[in-house]
């Protein structure tokens, strides 16, 4: 049957089905009594098909329209394509939502989306994460009730978002978040938000890593500048002082040296990344660097043992391995005191091979401790080197045992010495299961 029908054509159907009972009922001699029945039986047939149209729209819970002749066969018909294309779009519509709500979880942002007046539309599970929020709860609530640090609820009435914010976290968590705020969809805006706490620790390193150059350096030209502002006159400079002059500057030019020394072994290590092992005779390492430093222990009066196990080689690099076992022994000796006792060992523990070298000296401080391997880090007290350190030593011992999957470990009591130690794995050491 024709689908695309005008009022006309329905008048026109209906005026065909008509001529032929009006003509049976002129013959019958009732054609009035004929052509009412028609039209009674016409409008009762299509109640009856409109109130199954209604319950199939309204109680039914099949998709498929219920079969009908005539006209209402194209009604049902035209209403189930139309259903099905919505359905169609809507399938469509939740696909595209659920891939737009996978992109958001993915960036690894904290996104929400606000009204113009700032109520809460949308959030990534990053941003209830960083902001404490409970979804869909706080759906609706607005942003300044959530975020209620001054200066954010300040920037956000004054509506001026051309330079993001940064923020401790709501949570209390130690978490610095940058927050920007941008135009979005109408009349909505887009909140980004990221955790920007360790580049601002770089940051901090960094400017610290400056100002402790300019220090360490500064401090030893001073020296020297003033020596040799001293020996302009050398006629007008007493021997002595001029021995002593000679011997200071050469003391900070030996200390200058370390430094930059040992500042491009660091570099080196941070830009060669991870290299080929060797086979490393660690207990041959002690014992060449104890035998090297055991005349300065005895110059302070210090006694030094050590205890290596039979069986020390590990796969590893020599070079770096040296270093932190030069560096270490060396700073025991550097910070015990005269008289002291050094223990230095390489024994078998749970999970590999230890190296530790234990002295009795005067200790560290407990809120020293987590600092001590950052550059030109030293105690309080130490900062007049003193002892001639530079403050890296235990940065090159951090980035050497990096490619040995070791972890430098730092133990000490005020008063009564300290313990630095690293374990090689049983993955570096040869014929060893792991």
């Amino acid at each position: 049957m024709e689908r695309h029908f005008t009022f006309f054509k329905v008048l026109q159907r209906l005026f065909l089905a008509l001529l032929p009972v009006a003509f049976v009922g002129w013959l019958l001699g009732v054609p009035f009594q004929a052509v009412s029945a028609f039209l009674l039986v016409y409008a009762l047939w299509n109640a009856f098909y409109q109130q199954r149209l209604n319950r199939w729209l309204w109680l039914s819970r099949t998709m498929h329209p219920p079969k009908a002749p005539g006209a209402w066969s194209d009604i049902y018909d035209g209403i189930y394509r139309t259903l099905r294309r919505s359905q169609f779009r809507r399938r469509n519509l939740a696909m595209i939502l659920h891939r737009f709500r996978e992109a958001a979880e993915a960036i690894p942002d904290a996104g929400m989306v606000l009204e113009a007046n700032g109520n809460l539309v949308w959030s990534n599970k990053l941003a209830q994460h960083y902001f404490g929020l409970k979804w869909p709860t706080d759906k609706g609530i607005r942003i300044t009730s959530f975020i209620r640090h001054p200066r954010f609820v300040k920037y956000f009435r004054k509506g001026d978002f051309k330079d993001p914010i940064t923020l401790s976290s709501p949570v209390g968590d130690g978490r610095e978040i940058e927050i920007r705020i941008m135009p979005y969809a109408r009349e909505q805006w887009l909140v980004m938000a990221r955790d920007v706490t360790r580049l601002n620790q770089l940051e901090r390193v960094r400017k610290d890593f400056v100002a402790n150059v300019s220090h360490e350096l500064k401090t030893p030209l001073t020296v020297m500048q003033g020596y040799l502002e001293l020996m302009e006159e050398p006629t007008d400079l007493p021997p002595k002082q001029l021995r002593k002059a000679v011997h200071d500057i050469s003391v900070q030019t030996r200390r200058m040296q370390l430094m930059v020394e040992q500042l491009l072994a660091l570099s080196r290590m941070e830009a060669k990344g991870i290299e080929s092992s060797e086979l490393v005779d660690v207990g041959r390492l002690i014992h060449r660097y104890v035998a090297e430093l055991r005349h300065r222990a005895e110059s302070k009066q210090q006694s030094l043992t050590v205890n290596v196990v039979a069986n020390s080689s590990v796969l590893g690099n020599e070079e770096k391995l040296a270093a932190a076992i030069q560096n270490l022994i060396t700073n025991a000796m550097k910070y015990t005191q005269v008289g002291g006792h050094i223990e230095v060992s390489w024994q078998p523990v749970t999970g590999g091979i230890e190296f530790a070298v234990q002295d009795n000296g005067p200790g560290i401080a407990a809120e020293h401790l987590p600092r001590l391997t950052e550059r030109f880090y030293r105690v309080t007290g130490d900062r007049n080197s003193a002892t001639g350190g530079t403050g890296l030593g235990l940065s090159i011992v951090k980035h050497a045992l990096e490619q040995h999957r070791a972890q430098l470990l730092i133990s000490s009591t005020l008063g009564k010495g300290s313990r630095f130690s690293f374990v090689i794995p049983h993955t570096l050491i040869p014929n060893t299961p792991s």
